[in-house]
Order: C-alpha cells, then structure tokens, then sequence
C-alpha cells in the first residue's frame, strides 16, 4: 500500500542547504544568487547581547543567533513571538503604524516561524505560520498568511527546467488545440505576437526550435533563486503562497492558493488579486485585476486585463485590456480587447484575434463530435458570438462576423467581413448578410473602436494594436469579398436563365456578375444567391442584400484609403498637389497582412522576421520586441501605402496621373460617406429610443431618459456630431489651398 514520503532530518539543518552542495560552483555558498536578487543595499551587522537579550524576553527563538543580521536601526522590541531559523537579515524597524485603506498595522515582525528570508525596512509580518526563503522589500505588509514558501527550484510561471529535473517537468501552454499542437513555452514579458508566432507556425521546426532557445537563454537554470516580495506590497488573509515573484505595490487578499506565478505589479500598472481566488503555473502582467473565486492553470494574463467572478482560464493566453468574468476559457489564445462576462458561456480551442465579444450561452468548442480532441476555431478581429450560439469545430471567420442565436450543426467557412450569420430553422438554411454593421447596427462598431482604444491602458506599447475597423486586414477581406460576390451573382444569374454549360468557367460567373452588380441591376435582388462553401453541410446557404452590400463594400475601401490620402496630405502640409503624388509611387501594390497578436504586419515582413530569426539575425525575444516596436513605428506609411494601392484599385486610377480634379471628387466622396456614417451612427442608436417595445417598461418619456439618459446628451453620438463639422471645415481648407471650386462643400 503506497504512503506519504516523510523523511526525517537533523533540526539543525532547517534553513540551509538550499542549493545542494552538488550544485554549488567553486567559491560559491548557498547564498549566491540571494546575494544577487537583494539590491536594497541594506549594511547588515550582528546583533548585540543587548538585541539578544531584548528578542528572548520577547518569546523569540533562534537555532543561532549569530545567523540574524541586522540594520543599524533595528528595534528589538518590535519583534515578538517568532521563531527563527536559517540566515535571517532585517532592516530597519520603526514605531509606526502602517495605514492601507482601512488596514492598520504596527511595524514589525510578530508571531511568525521565519527560515531564511531579508526583509526591508519598516515591514509589517504578523501570523505568517510558514516564511521561507524570501527577499521582502520596503513597508511590505503580511498578514495572517497559513504558508509563504518558495523552493529551491521555483520558476515563477516560467517554462524553464531546473538543474536536475527532467524535461517532461517543463510547463507548457497548449493553445488553440487541446491535443498540444501548437503549445508554447510561457515566459514573464511573452507578448500577444510571441504566442501567435511560436503557435501558428508549426511546420517551421527550424523556428520553434529558435524560440525555445530564445526562452531558455533567457532564464537560468541554476538552484536557489528566492521569491520576491516588492515595496509596499499587501498581502493579507491567504492561506498557500508558493514560488512566487511579486512586484511592488501589489494587492493580494483572500487568495487560497498562488503557486508558480510572476505577479508583476509596480509603476506600469498596480495588480490586485482577491477572495477565493487559486492561480497555478501562470504569468500575470501589469495592472490585472484577478477577483472573487477565479481558477486559473497554465496561463498568461498580459498587462491591465481582468478575471473574476469565479472564471476559469486554462492552458490560455489572455491578452491585454481583456475581460473574462464568470465563464470558462480552456485551450484558447485571445488577442487584446477581449470580452466574455456571463457564467454559461465556454470558449475552446480557438485563436480569438481581439476586438471581440462573446455572449451569455455561447459554446465555443467542445462538442466532441469526432475521435479526437476538439478542433480549432479561428476568428479574425471583432467576433461577436451571440446569445446561446453553438459553433462546430474546425470553423473560421473573417473579421466582425456576429453571429445570431442558434445552435449551428456543422462547419463554418465565413469568408465575408462584416456580416451576420443567421440559422433559419423554419427554412433549414444558413443566412448570411454581408455588411449588416453598416446597415443595422453603426453605433455599435463605431464605439467599440472608440472604446477599445480608451480603454488601452498599456504602459509600455511595444505591439501597435489596430482598433479601427477599416484597415489593411479589413479592407483585403473586403476586395475578396468583392469577387466572391461577383461570383455568386453570376453563378444564381446564369443558372436562373438555364445559361450554365460544363464549360461555363468561374471567370464566367465573375464577369457575369460583376457586370450586373456594377450597373445596379435589379434582378440581382430576385435571384436566390447561394454559396456552396461556407458550410460543410448539403443544405441551403442564402447570402441576402448583396447589391446593397456590393456597393457599400466599394465605398468603405474607397473612403478608407482617401482618408488616409487626406491625412497624408494635412500632416505634411504639401502646397501643392503634385507635392504630395511625388511623394508616393505610381506603381504601388496592395498586399498581404497578417494579424500578428493584434498588431497588423506585412506577410513580407513576418516572412523576413522568421528568416531572420533561423539565421541568426535576431537572436532572443528582447529582439524579437524591438522588432515589433520599429514596424509599429513604421505602421503608418505602410498603411497609407496599402490605401492609396487600395484607392487606385477601387477606383480605377493611376496614382501619378491625379488631378485637382480627382481630389475634389476624393474629398467630396469622403464628406458624403463620413455623413453617412455619422447618420447610421445615431440612427442606429435612436431606434432603442424609438422602439415601442424599448419603452414599454417605462411610464413616460422621463422616466425612461431618467433610466438609460437622454439620446440628446450621448457624449460618443455628440462627438462623432463634431468631429464631422470639423472634417467638414478642414476640407473646405483644403480646397482652398489646392484651389478647388469650394460649390461642393
């Protein structure tokens, strides 16, 4: 019968030998890295017979008290019922009262069983059952701890292995898979983009192999790092506090039990971790917030994002300004700007690419309808789920696809951005409509970009998040778009007239269709639009509205790229029109973007990234960031080349051949769709005012704005208002300058 492994050692060796001999290098003593990670500067000394004396007649023991050192100023008398073992050095000591919200706490160090542990000045330990081997910073206050413990092997969340262990004691990530396809190595700092390179790019073994590397030269493998504990940080009523690094001004309460973690908390942003909460095996940035019986394992939480109300997030990557509140979050990696509040929803196995939002009853994933693990779900920016939605694995969407209640019974290939989905039961037929934000729902688009950027609270923007909706990513979705609409149009118009042959070529369907679209031809409206692989299923998938959102797709990448012209032209303040086309090339080329943990890059240069990184060009992660930062930098140009290539496509044009002309027409265009928007903008919001069934629950028109505020004063709606009279205004400026007949404004 197997039992407990207890084994029994000599009392004197409580405390020391923390780096066994075996592992000690020549002229190195147990203390080598602690010596290291203490950089308070601190001079200790012995204590005196005095100090002696005064700790004893304070119920205090010691296994040696040659092995407690002290500051200059320490006070005995405010050290009280502890026992100590091991080399114990303490600081300054003071008759204070530390105050944090309504804590109040006398300096010193009470009632505690100490091993080996550097405190520095003016801390507060009070009932600490089990302290060991720490290095404690200023003004710390503990209190009423069961265990506080680090190991002479603690990672502190990172992948690394120590000297002895094995390597099947790594830890590892297992994202967007559950069967650990794609799992990564979590180290302190991983950036969103790190995750997604080492997980999409599994083919390159080459690649892997160098990001392994870059994690473990960045970490050593050495015995014997103690945990830290930084100034002012508040710890209180926890009871398991195992291997883990805390950084300053941190706020943990409550928690049952932390074990392996990096906690970063300081200047850049002040963590804080609450009741009942049990966090294993993680990596948790700055300014999180971690609250009320959250359960997470195998993690990383970057900078200023949130868990709480009992969530669960395992063998995840949740990325920065993220929220998740309530659910459960297994296998996933989800790019900034993420929301899931509700207590049913689930989300597995999937690559989330920000800006999203998943609702109440939305199961993402484990439906377990095949052999295997589950597959994966792959969403592009803005995934919006609704309620009670049901997905299948594998499914893909493109860009700020919502999709509407209802459980989905296969596969889904959404290839059109900006569209709902809808599963019409009565019919038996997947509904998609393309382009449903712009008709039905602009408010909510338009904030979200607003708000997603205000709520970016990232100290240190090393990635270049896109919160805009228009931007290279979107916008090539939407030429793609464009000539899948075209050939699903002439493929319904064709075989409506009996006109489809076996010859008939899909180049046939597209010129077909893209010649009844361009001319505004009724008929498209009466003919059933069908696509045959957008769900792996043999019934019906009906795309509805598509002239209207043919036609609306051209305007939005028309308008995007003659914004962008339009800023390039007032920022550089060219005098001339011919200033501003010399700058830019006659010749440019729209290309390939990818989504690369919320910061939008060039194929090209992520391929030149991946070559660079196996031949070694770049040669750890640090480089890897510095990388990221300078295409950030470089975003803009980039941008506006890819939308002045996108301009000239839409509308035909040799870039080198515009004329004032041209820009009136660009400048009128880019008025008449900011109206637009901004009309949708309030429209879309007002219909909540207008809906009987909105106020039915309301007595009178003043109770109601009482309750949800007046349209009148919605401050996002009056903003958009006068950020379209400003453009208005700047545009009349600018055609004053280039001298262009100012009748259109």
């Amino acid at each position: 019968m197997p039992t407990n492994n207890i084994t029994k050692t000599p009392m004197n060796e409580l405390g020391y030998n923390f780096i066994p001999k075996e592992y000690l290098k020549p002229g190195q003593d147990e203390y080598v890295f602690r010596n290291i990670q203490n950089r308070s500067g601190i001079k200790y000394r012995h204590l005196t017979a005095y100090e002696i004396e005064g700790l004893v007649r304070n119920n205090n023991t010691s296994d040696d008290w040659n092995n407690i050192f002290v500051s200059e100023y320490f006070n005995p008398s405010l050290v009280k019922n502890c026992k100590f073992y091991g080399l114990v050095r303490i600081s300054k000591l003071e008759p204070y009262i530390l105050n944090f919200s309504d804590l109040q706490v006398p300096v010193g160090l009470y009632n505690s069983t100490i091993i080996s542990t550097d405190f520095g000045d003016n801390v507060c330990i009070d009932n600490v059952n089990y302290l060991s081997h720490c290095i404690i910073g200023n003004e710390v206050i503990i209190n009423n701890v069961n265990e506080l413990v680090t190991t002479n092997h603690a990672k502190f969340g990172n992948g690394i292995i120590k000297q002895g262990e094995d390597e099947s004691l790594r830890i590892w990530l297992e994202l967007c898979n559950e069967n650990g396809g794609r799992s990564v190595i979590p180290f302190n700092d991983m950036l969103p983009g790190d995750a997604y390179l080492w997980s999409k790019y599994r083919d390159d073994t080459d690649l892997l192999n160098k990001f392994k590397e870059f994690t473990e030269e960045q970490y050593k493998n050495d015995l014997g790092y103690y945990g830290k504990i930084g100034a002012r940080t508040v710890i209180k009523n926890c009871s398991i506090i195992k291997d883990v690094w805390i950084g300053e001004d941190a706020y943990i309460k409550g928690a049952n039990k932390l074990k392996n973690l990096t906690i970063n908390s300081g200047e850049k942003g002040l963590t804080q971790i609450g009741e009942g909460v049990e966090l294993v095996n993680g990596i948790i940035g700055f300014g999180c917030r971690i609250f009320y019986g959250v359960k997470a394992v195998r993690f990383i939480m970057a900078s200023n994002s949130q868990l709480k109300y009992g969530a669960r997030l395992i063998n995840s990557y949740l990325g920065n300004n993220a929220t998740i509140s309530c659910c459960e979050v297994l296998n996933s990696l989800i790019f900034p700007a993420h929301e899931q509040h509700h207590n049913n929803s689930f989300l597995c196995a999937a690559l989330i690419m920000g800006q999203s939002n998943i609702a109440a009853g939305a199961t993402i994933g484990s439906n377990h309808n095949s052999r295997g693990a589950d597959g994966e779900i792959v969403a592009g920016r803005g995934f919006w789920p609704g309620l009670c939605v049901s997905l299948k694995h594998n499914s893909q969407f493109a860009s700020f696809t919502m999709i509407s209640k209802g459980d989905y019974p296969a596969e889904l290939n959404i290839k059109i951005p900006f569209c709902l989905i809808t599963n019409d039961v009565s019919k038996d037929e997947l509904v998609v409509m393309p382009g449903y934000w712009f008709m039905y729902n602009m408010y909510a688009i338009a904030r979200n970009t607003w708000k997603y950027q205000d709520r970016d609270k990232r100290v240190d923007k090393i990635q270049h998040i896109e919160y805009e909706f228009l931007a290279p990513d979107t916008i090539n979705e939407l030429f793609s778009s464009l000539t899948y609409l075209e050939k699903v149009v002439g493929k319904a118009y064709l075989l409506k007239e009996d006109l489809i042959t076996d010859s008939t070529t899909e180049e046939q369907f597209i010129e077909t269709g893209k010649t009844l679209l361009n001319s505004h031809n009724p008929v498209v409206d009466t003919l059933e639009i069908l696509a045959d692989d957008f769900e792996n299923t043999k019934r019906k998938t009906v795309i509805i509205k598509v002239l209207k959102a043919y036609h609306l797709f051209k305007e939005l990448i028309g308008y995007y790229g003659s914004t962008q012209l339009i800023k390039f032209i007032q920022k550089l303040s060219f005098k001339t029109l011919d200033d501003a086309l010399n700058v830019l090339s006659g010749r440019l080329k729209r290309k390939e973007w990818i989504n690369v943990g919320g910061q939008l890059l060039l194929k090209d240069d992520v391929e030149q990234l991946k070559a660079n990184v196996k031949e070694g060009k770049i040669t750890g992660w640090d480089a890897v960031h510095y990388w990221y930062a300078e295409k950030g930098t470089q975003y803009a140009e980039k941008k506006l080349k890819h939308a002045m290539a996108s301009l000239a496509e839409i509308k035909g044009w040799n870039l080198k051949e515009l004329d004032a002309n041209h820009l009136n027409e660009i400048i009128d265009n880019t008025i008449a769709t900011k109206e637009w928007l901004t009309k949708s903008i309030y429209e879309s919001r007002a219909k909540d005012y207008k809906s009987p069934y909105r106020a039915m629950v309301y007595d009178n028109t003043k109770e109601m704005e009482s309750v949800v505020g007046r349209l009148e004063d919605n401050s996002f709606i009056n903003q958009q208002i006068l950020e379209l009279e400003s453009f208005k205004k700047e545009m009349n400026s600018l055609k004053k300058r280039f001298e262009i007949g100012m009748a259109t404004i």
